[in-house]
């Protein structure tokens, strides 16, 4: 064998880690190449599902290579930890555990990180957020058209305008706290990314998009459908703000909980009219005490508009009359 042979210097189950690595071999000027084999991990990261990727050099810059790779490592063994402890936090908010941890790394990257990345193989999630606002689009107009079969195309156009603009992805994200997991740059980090509403909608995009390529299309409906149900009833309710969703239900829900007042319980009190123009009316009840009610078209409308009655009383006094 001689110097001129190719030999491999590092193996991983991780595309994202291969990248990286691949990346740092070349700002070094060692060229890299990349290949599949059977799975055996180096770094402590989570296993993509994809089996071994192997980065094979010239025979003579491979002692030089698993130096590299070696110090490497060494620095950043730490940092992959906490990284991956962290990826597992953020899949228990969105009630989605992902096949290729990978991808959400790479939704939850800004360019600013990947702008200020050395070894040049770290990627921003610019591209996801493309992708993640076509699906999202897709499955919030697939389900209007299902649901709303009676509107035209300007009230669905609005409504899914509403549901997808930036303040009403932005309203989701918060929920799901994806400003505390975002890997940011330096200077990013400095001037308060972390609560940057339109930064946290491109990456809500850029997750969903995650999604899509992890679990396919139905894994992305599912994901969509469990974070945007409430809105999707309030639109179909015709509570419809310009700009964004108004989730009654969920507001409630947060401010009695800011002043440990316990869950609100939500309960049909009557419902009158004919079979064709029922009227439902619901009381909302937190322990004994009953904090406001609200009739509707529907369950779904009724319980909308008697959160809203009971949010007006909240402000309005420290306890609701």
């Amino acid at each position: 064998m001689t110097d001129s042979d190719p030999k491999v210097v590092f193996r991983t189950p991780s595309t994202i880690e291969a990248n990286v690595v691949s990346g740092l071999l070349e700002t070094r000027g060692i060229d890299a190449v990349l290949s599949s084999g059977a799975p055996h991990a180096i770094f402590p990261l989570t296993v993509s599902g994809l089996g071994e990727v192997r980065l094979t050099v010239r025979g003579a810059e491979a002692p030089r290579a698993r130096r590299l790779i070696a110090e490497f490592g060494q620095q950043v063994s730490d940092r992959l930890m906490r990284i991956r402890d962290e990826f597992r936090a953020v899949e228990e908010a969105l009630g989605y555990r992902f096949k290729d941890p990978g991808l959400l790394e790479h939704a939850l990257t800004h360019r600013s990180r990947a702008h200020e990345d050395a070894s040049g193989g770290v990627r921003d999630n610019e591209s996801l957020e493309f992708l993640g606002d076509a699906v999202l689009g897709f499955v919030i107009s697939d389900r209007l058209f299902r649901e709303c079969p009676d509107w035209n195309e300007g009230q669905k156009s609005k409504a899914r305008a509403a549901l997808v603009s930036t303040a009403a992805l932005a309203q989701v994200g918060e929920r799901l706290g994806l400003g505390n997991h975002l890997l940011l740059g330096r200077g990013e980090e400095r001037t308060g990314g972390r609560a940057k509403r339109s930064l946290i909608a491109d990456t809500f995009e850029a997750v969903v998009a995650a999604v899509y390529l992890d679990g396919g299309i139905e894994g992305a409906a599912r994901f969509i459908e469990r974070w945007f149900r409430p809105q999707i009833e309030v639109v179909r309710a015709g509570d419809l703000t310009p700009g964004m969703t108004r989730d009654h239900k969920s507001a409630l829900q947060e401010r009695l909980q800011s002043r440990d007042r316990g869950l609100p319980r939500y309960e049909l009190v009557g419902m009158t009219g004919p079979a064709h123009r029922r009227v439902f009316e619901t009381e909302i009840r937190v322990g004994e005490r009953a904090l406001a009610r609200g009739e509707g078209r529907s369950k779904k409308e009724a319980e909308q508009r008697a959160a809203e009655r009971a949010l007006a009383a909240l402000d309005g006094a420290e306890e609701p009359a």
